[in-house]
């Protein structure tokens, strides 16, 4: 790996690459079908879905996929080899979660294909032991960044505007007001530093990446990251699935909805398989509110390590790295200008009919991306692992600043969005 370090490229920057990449192959005429999953009986299983027409449909968009994998993979220096026996695997699995979401009596009960994929994956993590090469070649993170990218050729830049201003009010003073109930919380139950700091950027503000971010700006420890990640993987389980149904217990609107969905679960690919599940209008607003805090999360690096370079650590030396304008920008995640770019390119640039050519195939291939990303969550987690911990308080503090979060969200949410 060090022999690719001349030539060294962000994750973020490569989703934006392949992302618009396959945006510009569509709307160059290279379209790749939108195979069909939807079937109610054998019969149509046979003639629909397992017919010549439709597999090379599903064929096309696992070369699609399998290519653009190996190119990120190429760009980001990883072990391409491990890459080619790991990602057939995942595609085949997840093809087994799009045929159990396409049954006519699944889409009664309105579950989505990443539901099923997220049980696959855990249903074998947790029963089987991978090796450790195969789980260091998924790449969840890539996914569903680039399903995010194709996600933004749907959403219009109108309603990001309109929607993204409160959006920011709201990420603004719930990232606040749960990163101090949170740190609060983590000191009473005396939680040291480094694991308190990352905690609550966690909870509070785009889980997976901030917990990163956070490490990366006090120099944390890998394994109170693994810890953080982990729970923020594992408790956005049981909050992308039941609180849509709750939402609608509670008569919310999508609006509400979404708000809520995006100011409160941790992890951006949750917030979009959660927000799906309630409609089209819960999602936009759901991915718009979680882009809105991660558009913090390069302001709350450069804040964090403000603090950290000149507070003291539990060993009594001061961090030596001072914080620079540069933080913030690195800090800054990336893929949402893929996001932007995507949406502003459908809003104002590709005509209405060029639209509607691409717009199946790549509404498809982002479902595509988001279900391949969760087969590979559910993979990578391991439940054992988790509670095996000795120390239990980091798990009481998530779950004590989690409900918190998820009460101020919903308040500030019917107050916004209502």
């Amino acid at each position: 790996m060090s022999s690719s370090k001349t030539f060294s490229i962000s994750e973020d920057w490569v989703v934006v690459l392949l992302g618009l990449g396959i945006v510009f192959l569509a709307l160059s005429g290279v379209i790749v079908p939108k195979p069909s999953f939807s079937w109610s009986n054998t019969t149509e299983l046979t003639e629909k879905v397992f017919a010549i027409k439709n597999l090379s449909a599903i064929g096309s968009q696992f070369v699609l996929v399998f290519v653009t994998a190996i190119a990120g993979a190429t760009l980001l220096g990883k072990n391409v080899k491990s890459l080619l026996v790991v990602l057939p695997v995942v595609y085949v699995l997840t093809l087994f979660a799009l045929l159990a979401a396409g049954n006519a009596v699944v889409k009664d009960y309105n579950l989505e294909a990443v539901i099923f994929s997220l049980g696959i994956g855990l249903l074998i993590s947790n029963f089987f032991r991978l090796p450790q090469w195969f789980k260091n070649a998924l790449s969840t993170e890539l996914y569903v960044k680039i399903g995010l990218v194709l996600l933004g050729t749907t959403i219009i830049f109108g309603d990001i505007l309109r929607a993204g201003s409160l959006g920011l009010i709201q990420a603004l003073v719930v990232v606040l007001s749960v990163w101090y109930f949170a740190f609060w919380v983590c000191k009473k139950l005396k939680i040291d530093k480094e694991m308190t700091m990352m905690l609550s950027s966690a909870v509070s503000i785009c889980g997976v990446s901030a917990a990163i971010a956070t490490s990366g700006a006090i120099k944390g420890d890998a394994k109170k990251l693994s810890y953080v990640i982990s729970l923020v993987l594992i408790t956005a389980v049981p909050m992308m699935i039941f609180m849509p149904y709750i939402a609608e217990w509670l008569g919310l609107s999508q609006e509400v909805t979404g708000a809520w969905l995006g100011g409160s679960i941790d992890t951006t690919g949750a917030v979009v398989a959660s927000g799906s599940l309630v409609g089209d209008k819960a999602l936009e607003i759901s991915t718009i509110v979680k882009f809105s805090q991660n558009v913090l999360l390069g302001i709350a690096a450069f804040a964090i390590s403000i603090y950290w370079t000149y507070a003291k650590s539990v060993d009594g030396e001061t961090k030596q790295e001072k914080p620079t304008l540069k933080i913030i920008w690195d800090r800054f995640p990336k893929f949402v200008i893929g996001f932007v770019f995507a949406s502003l390119l459908f809003s104002f640039f590709v005509s209405s009919e060029s639209n509607a050519m691409v717009k199946d195939s790549l509404k498809s291939l982002q479902g595509l991306w988001f279900a391949l990303a969760f087969t590979s969550i559910g993979l990578e987690t391991n439940f054992k692992e988790l509670f095996g911990q000795e120390n239990k308080k980091p798990l009481y503090a998530f779950l004590i600043a989690q409900t918190f979060n998820v009460i101020v969200t919903l308040l500030i949410a019917l107050v916004l969005f209502s």
